[in-house]
């Protein structure tokens, strides 16, 4: 199959209107220190001007309020968004609650679309998604949360950490433990919790990048399911298949990520370019450093090599589906969020001092970058499982494929005759 990874003058013309629109309307917010509340209400005149757009929610298919776009358009339009941690929520596209919503519109019932669904994508209400357990780092096989079901009801019992959206949430979808005793792929359910159940518990955790946790998009928490009582109705597909439906939401949403990382290192690179023309030491500016031309040279091939990477990640996605393409989706993951540590690095390095305080955003940037390595699977898992998929096809051999004695035995029994008796060529 031929790679095409063109973009049609129609939508390469949404992506500059929505760089645009970044410039003007969403950069500028990113500097008045506004808490959530105040951040969800300057955002709500944008977010019908990208609903007017048709930008709105292009995670999704059109029959869901979607724009149907595909991995490719999708990442194309993630790599502008990018540039700005503020933007997804304008655009309707944020995690947790884009992944949350395509699980819903994946394995929910109509009543649990017309519940959840419909208002999540209208950016009406905010979802969580309680997944991962503190001390099991990416093995699912050890959580210990647990749902039980007593009559008409699911029982929740457990502790979930690092929650997005924990206190925010109006919905929580929790992987529990339905079914103990069935293979580990098959031991986790995924259930439906109103964010205000009685018996929930969140305990608002601080992060590198926000200590205080006073981020006006991103909040985190502990969580505690102290006896919480739902419907059964409440249950997300069949019992036993979160395995299954987190992955296929982990996934794509892997290209989404990278993408975003890439709009970050490019607006580094911009903030790292612009320094090194506009500051001179050392009898010239820094421009005309050997080190800070590696620096600028190193960068730019590294963003395009993980956008093409990631790029090629997406089309795969798109022709051949998620299942068939892990192997790349893994690939991008760890490959993409060193490159996004090593741009932002070099561009602090060369704003100096300036570049460590909060008068340049490179510092909050640098810190929330660093958790690229951990989340959705921490980067030494996803190599493991990138290796392991490429030494599948490999067979041991007593004697390597190339080893040269070996190979000119076989070519010199091969050509025995011709070169024992060689052909004259005929005269021209």
């Amino acid at each position: 199959m031929a790679w095409d990874f063109s973009t049609e003058p129609e939508f390469a013309a949404e992506l500059d209107w929505a760089r645009a629109f970044l410039e003007e309307e969403i950069y500028p917010l990113e500097v008045l220190d506004l808490d959530h509340a105040a951040f969800r209400r300057l955002a709500a005149p944008l977010q019908e001007r990208v609903k007017e757009r048709g930008l709105w929610a292009a995670h999704l298919d059109p029959e869901l309020g979607g724009q149907g776009f595909g991995q490719l358009k999708l990442g194309l339009l993630h790599e502008v968004l990018g540039r700005s941690e503020l933007a997804p929520f304008v655009f309707g596209c944020q995690a947790p609650d884009s992944g949350n919503a395509e699980l819903i519109a994946l394995a929910g019932t109509e009543e649990q679309k017309r519940r959840w669904l419909d208002p999540l994508l209208d950016g009406r209400i905010l979802s969580a998604f309680a997944m991962t357990e503190q001390g099991t780092g990416s093995d699912p096989r050890q959580f210990t949360t647990r749902a039980q079901r007593d009559g008409d009801e699911w029982v929740i019992t457990g502790r979930k950490w690092m929650v997005g959206n924990a206190s925010r949430g109006d919905l929580h979808i929790v992987l529990a433990v339905t079914e103990p005793d069935a293979d580990p792929h098959h031991r986790m359910s995924m259930l439906l919790v109103p964010g205000d159940a009685p018996g929930i518990r969140v305990r608002d955790l601080g992060l590198m990048n926000d200590p205080g946790g006073e981020n006006p998009v991103w909040a985190h928490g502990e969580v505690v399911y102290d006896g919480v009582r739902i419907p059964a109705d409440n249950l997300l597909g069949r019992r036993g298949e979160a395995f299954t439906l987190a992955q296929r939401r982990l996934g794509p949403g892997r290209i989404h990520h990278c993408m975003r990382w890439i709009g970050v290192c490019r607006r580094a690179f911009d903030m790292l370019a612009e320094r090194a023309v506009s500051i001179a030491v050392h009898g010239g500016p820094l421009a005309d450093k050997q080190t800070v031309q590696n620096w600028v040279a190193d960068s730019a091939a590294a963003i395009e090599s993980t956008r093409l990477l990631t790029l090629h990640t997406a089309w795969r996605i798109d022709q051949v589906g998620a299942p068939a393409a892990r192997t790349e989706i893994a690939m991008i993951k760890y490959h993409g969020a060193q490159v996004l540590h090593d741009v932002l690095d070099r561009a602090v390095q060369i704003h100096g001092s300036l570049g460590f305080t909060t008068d340049m955003p490179l510092e909050q940037m640098y810190r929330w970058a660093r958790a690229a390595r951990i989340y959705d699977g921490p980067d030494e898992v996803h190599r493991v499982s990138v290796a392991r998929r490429l030494l599948r096809d490999y067979t041991p051999t007593e004697v390597p494929t190339e080893h040269v004695p070996t190979r000119r035995a076989a070519a010199l029994a091969r050509f025995a005759d011709e070169l024992e008796h060689p052909m004259v060529a005929a005269p021209l």
